[in-house]
């Protein structure tokens, strides 16, 4: 690529030896403006998460198991090497760089797109003798047509939606920073700031969320954010509310007159410049924001509201499969493009219906098996033939964020076919069905999902599912359910009542097809007795699964009972908002097997 090249040039005629590109705003988000592209730009790998390392000669791509099939793709003739995260021999890039540079080479990057967390550990770890520049933003030098920094108008949303004030979550955060014995706390992550403020905007595609810093002390609030970006209203809540605004390029200096203060910040999350600029004179503690958790646990009036929101994609979901199935019977042609545009439109007739949660995915045939995969005009097809139709998609509501996947069989699928399928939705059950004493994290959990996978000797390279936000992102730590720690990752956390969290395993096979079936899942408690306090789940999705795909005779009676149970669910749930026609339909489609 002419640009990578370019790049590589201008690393020579500054002496830089390597240099690092990740997937980062200023913020440490899993999304992010397309400001921040550089290493798409780059590289030509188009997924939401991998990191680029440049030398002067040749280039390497560090991505998790969800792009491995996509960014081989998108790299191919780049002159980048693809290194598989979490694979066997693939060093990380910590590693890379300690065994590549050597005494008196430089390493550089822009600080303020880089994890504290990241660059703390690479320092520790690499020859002291080895020149670090953290300031060095090179991408906007060969960069000339980057698009502007993300801007939106911010909005309040009401707290018929939120079930907090302001001010209640305020004094919730002071008092773990009063457990902290902190002076200070400091938020970069947009997510916790958004959901502090009770405000959205759409600075991040798909996550409506707004460029800003906060800094909280015992005295005052400050937002670090764009003046422009507030309407009168939004200006008058913040002034109602006590807070003071400054403009969002202040805060260096402002955290430059800092000095001889405990501040609690949670590094992973905060750009190493900020924190450079902060580390000698003050005591960092570092901790994850308390908001992390405060978000996560759903209030009363959340959990009644995000039941509706699902209630409504539901009904969109459902109208899709109809249409899906009904075209299939009639020979209308669709294609992945088509159908990524209809799951749109039937969201967008929803009232409360604020954007989609994240790219929708419509992927057919082998295209399933690339997790993240995107129709585009070049790779769209039609449907049609014997395989598997892949969507995963999903909403944002004022009354709260749907993720939800459904695969569908097209044609004549083979008996093979069914027993992947099915294997998919025991594992699917199998969670559902989870009963746990109050303290299991998703990491003891997800064997429980993969367990029938594995016994097929096959695996998914991804978690089994991750937490939901509240009109947030749709990605939401901390919960989680992973079968080992990632080093990228703190979703470690126990599964708490009130906490929203994705169930998805998967079959993919690399040139065949994909199989993915998606619920949303509430954690709620069961019942305390002598032994602890036992918690479960609450499906919240509703939408049919389909019954074409399924080989009965490998399900037992009790996973029958629960698709049954759930299909009725649906059923009851959903044909209330439909056409006869749609409704005798889904009588159909969920009916007892």
């Amino acid at each position: 690529m002419e640009q990578l090249e370019l790049f590589q040039q201008k690393m020579v005629e500054q002496n830089i030896n390597a240099y690092i590109i990740p997937t980062n705003d200023y913020h440490g988000s899993e999304y992010v403006g397309d400001f921040f592209k550089g290493r798409n730009y780059l590289s030509g790998f188009t997924g939401s998460a991998g990191t680029l390392v440049v030398l002067q000669n040749k280039s390497y791509l560090w991505t998790d198991g969800r792009y491995y099939i996509q960014a081989s793709k998108q790299i191919e003739g780049n002159n980048i090497e693809l290194m598989k995260m979490d694979q066997k021999d693939v060093p990380s890039i910590i590693d890379f760089l300690v065994n590549t540079l050597k005494p008196g080479d430089t390493l550089a990057f822009d600080g303020k797109v880089m994890s504290t967390t990241f660059v703390i550990d690479l320092k520790n770890k690499l020859n002291s003798q080895i020149k670090i520049k953290a300031d060095i933003d090179l991408v906007n030098d060969v960069w000339k047509d980057r698009p502007e920094l993300p801007f939106s108008v911010i909005y309040k949303l009401n707290e018929i939606f939120t079930g907090k004030p302001y001010k209640d979550k305020l004094k919730e955060i002071k008092e773990k920073m009063a457990e902290y014995n902190c002076d200070m706390h400091i938020i970069s992550s947009l997510e916790d700031q958004a959901w502090l403020y009770n405000l959205r905007a759409n600075d991040v595609l798909h996550t409506p969320v707004f460029l800003a810093f906060t800094v909280i002390t015992n005295e005052s609030t400050t937002l670090f954010v764009n003046l422009n970006k507030l309407t009168i209203d939004v200006e008058k809540y913040l002034d109602e509310n006590e807070i003071v605004v400054r403009p969002y390029e202040a805060i260096y200096k402002f955290c430059q007159t800092i000095n001889n203060k405990k501040i609690l910040m949670d590094l992973s999350k905060t750009n190493y410049l900020l924190y450079e600029t902060l580390e000698n004179a003050n005591l960092i503690i570092d901790r994850e924001n308390p908001s992390l958790l405060l978000k996560a646990i759903k209030n009363d009036v959340e959990i009644a509201n995000i039941k509706e929101a699902h209630i409504k994609d539901g009904v969109s979901m459902t109208k899709l499969m109809y249409h899906i199935k009904n075209n299939l019977e009639n020979g209308i042609e669709m294609t992945e493009l088509s159908l990524t545009k209809l799951t749109e439109k039937l969201r967008k007739e929803n009232k409360g219906f604020v954007d989609l949660s994240f790219s929708t995915i419509c992927a057919f045939k082998e295209h399933g098996a690339m997790m993240h995969y995107s129709a585009t005009p070049e790779s769209d097809v039609k449907i049609e033939g014997n395989s598997f139709l892949l969507i995963d998609s999903g909403g944002h509501y004022l009354e709260g964020t749907t993720d939800v996947t459904r695969t569908f069989a097209v044609g004549r699928i083979t008996d093979q076919m069914r027993v992947h399928y099915t294997t998919v939705l025991k594992s699917v059950i199998n969670l559902s069905q989870a009963i746990f004493l109050r303290g299991c994290t998703g990491m003891n959990l997800d064997v429980l999902a993969r367990e029938p996978i594995w016994k097929t000797l096959i695996d998914y390279k991804c978690g089994t599912g991750h937490g939901v936000g509240n009109l947030l992102s749709v990605h939401e730590a901390p919960n989680a359910f992973r079968w080992k720690k990632s080093p990228n990752r703190n979703e470690a956390a126990p599964i708490e009542p009130g906490m929203i969290t994705t169930n998805e395993p998967g079959i993919y096979l690399e040139d065949k097809y994909g199989i993915r079936i998606e619920n949303e899942m509430l954690c709620v408690s069961k019942k305390e007795n002598e032994w602890g306090e036992f918690l479960g789940f609450e499906t919240l999705t509703f939408v049919p699964i389909d019954l074409d795909a399924i080989k009965p005779s490998l399900l037992t009676k009790e996973e029958k009972e629960w698709l049954n149970q759930y299909h009725q669910m649906v059923y009851d749930t959903i044909s209330p908002h439909l056409t006869d026609d749609e409704a005798i339909w889904l009588k159909d489609y969920t009916r007892s097997i």
